[in-house]
């Protein structure tokens, strides 16, 4: 009971993948049909490729590597001072100090990089002639090529010392041109001159002022100069300039920076280490700078202290005649001496901390508390001071004050020698491993044979994406299936004929006929595909025209050009070589051109026995193929289609139909006229042809409605020029004939 379900299922899977399999080789036979533009427009591309790839200007990448350390470097026997040297940031702090505008900013300001000249070269090729000259001793420059002087050939080279240009000047290009003698001329943008001077001398005028150090050119060699903006510089050096760490964790960092001139590259490589490497310094020692500046303006000040301590100390033992201390007092006076030294210490590092935190930070909390502590202990040895004589309590003041400024002033001393030392040492968490080098036999761009296989593979990919677009956009029938699909059957597929482009001079490239007398395919070559074709046409009109009211033909298209006409007169010889008796109508009275094909005048014809002014013996012209007459279409008239629906017409169908055994009708396309339908109501069996490739699926519609619409049933269709393509190799539909010949 299940059997028959599992069949569809499987039915429709085989379909299914049938359906994918088509649409693949579908787009394959669409692809080798225009092998030769695919192939030709891929050539295209890949010599644009590798004419690029040999012309274009190299591009060089300076390297260079830095180390990051942990910490700071400290002298020895100064480890305690070391927190005032900064710690080491990390691997993106680093590189973003790196690049940032104040390193950059010296750098474009050192080297000048917001000042750009360059020499002019021939467009295109005179950069690779440039490169290739080798300068045999210095200012050495190559011959103009092709008489052309103002270009630069080779080893034309310039220094700007200096260039000052007015605001509404900066980025703007100025032409400078190399006069004899190492002169020089400077142009605005507008080709007026603006100053003139001496290589090595400084010229200024109308607000400009330029300095050049050196100039290696011919007389009449042209250079582009450009002030720059320095923030657009300093923007264009952070983009340019590569950093990033090598690994994870690793502390080390590669630079890169590319450029068309090795030399340049390393220069500014070379100078950003430098200046980063100097400002890391700085920044480390930066600590142990303040504090020393700290120090420096306390020293004065303690300094005068201690002086006037000792001018009171003295002043007091020559007024008492040299008191001395008794040994108690000097017991004290050691105690408070080093409590006050002590809270002098404690005093200045509030002071320090008081410019690094706030007053809620914990350590400064904590030397407050110090501070407290150490009054206390003072406080209670003011008391035993007390207790002594006033002669000696003045005396341990005086002492006092002298002792503990003499310690401080000592102190001082020594942390400002100590601090000096170390910022002197100081060579921060940064150094230079491997200076910036280029390698010049190896530039980083252009990638050559990258751009050869982009280019070749671009072209492979548009073209292929024009055959396929233009076959979308396409619409002509190339499967007899589509026609059927229409409900019209397919009695014929004629192939083209190549043999007949040749007899009538159709050309597919110019999509047009030059007639040419006797270009009867059938009677020229017999055994030709698109002949036998017609003759399977013959069998299947045998039994097709079996209920048909006459044995009249009227043989239509839908447009003009789908070969009418060919099979048509064609048609007509196979059947009259088949015994039968055949009369061919040219009904077209336009551009009918059937008396071409039997190398006959038009006149005489079908238009002058309508008209009344011929009978029809006389429009009835017998041909060189046995059995087979035709009536030409004679005068053009004013009025075809009037004349077509005279009674005269009908009498002449119902004549010819009873003398001869097929009568065959060639018409005009239906939708130009509708001539056809008026014939083809006088006949038992209308044809239709189209033509492959051009005709659409619309457009047959819209011939077979045309026809309905007039009561008339198109009895099949002829599928005429079939070329042998590979899109349609795969079809279940054979369009193709084969060859079948007798042997000789």
């Amino acid at each position: 009971m299940n059997a028959q379900p599992n069949m569809i299922s499987s039915n429709n899977k085989t379909s299914e993948k049938e359906s994918n399999e088509l649409d693949l080789l579908l787009l394959l036979g669409i692809l080798l049909d225009r092998k030769w533009f695919i192939l030709f427009f891929t050539l295209l591309f890949t010599s644009v490729g590798v004419t690029y790839a040999i012309f274009s200007t190299p591009i060089y990448q300076a390297t260079s590597m830095l180390q990051l350390e942990e910490k700071g470097r400290t002298l020895p026997g100064f480890d305690e001072m070391s927190g005032m040297l900064e710690a080491s940031a990390g691997s993106v702090t680093e590189i973003a100090l790196l690049k940032s505008r104040r390193v950059l900013g010296e750098t474009v300001d050192v080297l000048q990089l917001n000042t750009e000249a360059l020499p002019v070269k021939f467009p295109f090729i005179g950069d690779r002639y440039y490169r290739n000259f080798k300068p045999s001793f210095e200012g050495e420059v190559a011959a103009p090529k092709f008489g052309l002087d103002s270009y630069a050939w080779g080893g034309e080279q310039i220094n700007v010392h200096r260039l000052d240009v007015p605001s509404a000047y900066v980025g703007a290009t100025f032409t400078l041109i190399a006069r004899a003698d190492n002169q020089f001329v400077l142009l605005l943008p507008d080709g007026s001159e603006v100053l003139a001077g001496k290589v090595g001398e400084e010229v200024e005028g109308n607000g400009f002022k330029i300095a050049i150090e050196k100039l290696y050119a011919r007389s009449g060699t042209e250079f582009t100069i450009r002030r720059l903006d320095r923030l657009g510089a300093i923007l264009a050096l952070q983009r340019a300039i590569v950093a990033a760490e090598r690994g994870t964790d690793s502390g080390i960092l590669n630079l890169s920076l590319e450029h068309a001139d090795p030399e340049h590259a390393k220069r500014v490589l070379n100078k950003v280490a430098d200046i980063y490497v100097k400002r890391n310094v700085e920044r480390s020692s930066a600590e142990a700078q303040k504090s020393l500046e700290f120090l420096r303006v306390q020293l004065p000040v303690v300094k005068k202290e201690l002086e006037q301590a000792e001018s009171r100390f003295n002043s007091y033992k020559v007024e008492q005649q040299s008191v001395d201390i008794s040994l108690e007092t000097q017991a004290v006076l050691a105690q408070i001496v080093k409590l006050d030294t002590k809270l002098q210490e404690l005093d200045l590092e509030r002071l320090e901390l008081s410019r690094k935190f706030k007053e809620e930070h914990p350590s400064y909390q904590g030397v407050l508390q110090q501070i407290d502590v150490v009054k206390q202990q003072r406080n209670v040895l003011s008391l035993q001071v007390q207790s002594l004589p006033e002669t000696q309590q003045e005396l341990l003041r005086l002492t006092r004050d002298v002792e503990v400024n003499n310690e401080i002033y000592t102190l001082l001393l020594a942390k400002t020698q100590e601090l000096d030392i170390v910022r002197a040492g100081t060579v921060g968490n940064v150094r230079v491993i491997d200076s910036a080098e280029v390698n010049i036999s190896a530039p980083v761009k252009p990638q050559k044979a990258f751009i050869v296989l982009l280019t070749t593979l671009l072209g492979l990919i548009i073209s292929s994406v024009i055959v396929l677009v233009r076959r979308a956009l396409n619409k002509g029938i190339e499967d007899a299936a589509q026609i059927e699909a229409l409900g019209l059957p397919v009695y014929a597929s004629v192939p083209f004929s190549e043999y007949q482009e040749k007899l009538t001079g159709f050309s597919k490239a110019r999509k047009g006929k030059v007639n040419k007398p006797k270009s009867l395919l059938a009677v020229d070559n017999p055994a030709d595909l698109s002949i036998e074709a017609l003759r399977s046409l013959r069998t299947s009109l045998h039994f097709a025209m079996m209920e048909a009211k006459n044995n009249v033909i009227a043989i239509s298209g839908p447009s003009p050009g789908v070969g009418k006409s060919f099979i048509s007169v064609n048609l007509a010889i196979v059947l009259a070589q088949s015994d039968k008796k055949i009369i061919i109508i040219d009904a077209d009275m336009r551009k009918g051109y059937l008396h071409t094909q039997f190398s006959m005048k038009w006149g005489l014809g079908l238009s002058d026995l309508l008209s009344g002014k011929n009978t029809l013996e006389e429009v009835v012209k017998p041909t060189e193929v046995a059995g087979l007459d035709v009536i030409t279409r004679g005068q053009v008239p004013p009025n075809p289609s009037e004349l077509l629906m005279h009674e005269n017409f009908n009498k002449m169908i119902e004549k010819l139909s009873a003398e001869y055994d097929f009568v065959l009708v060639d018409t005009p396309p239906i939708l130009a006229v509708t001539d056809p339908a008026i014939v083809s109501a006088h006949a038992g069996t209308t044809l239709l042809v189209t033509r492959f490739g051009q005709n659409h699926v619309k457009e047959l519609e819209i011939t077979k409605n045309r026809f309905d619409q007039n009561g008339i049933n198109v009895k099949g269709v002829v599928f005429n020029g079939v070329l042998r393509k590979s899109s349609n190799a795969y079809g279940y539909y054979g369009y193709y004939n084969y060859e079948y010949k007798s042997d000789k």
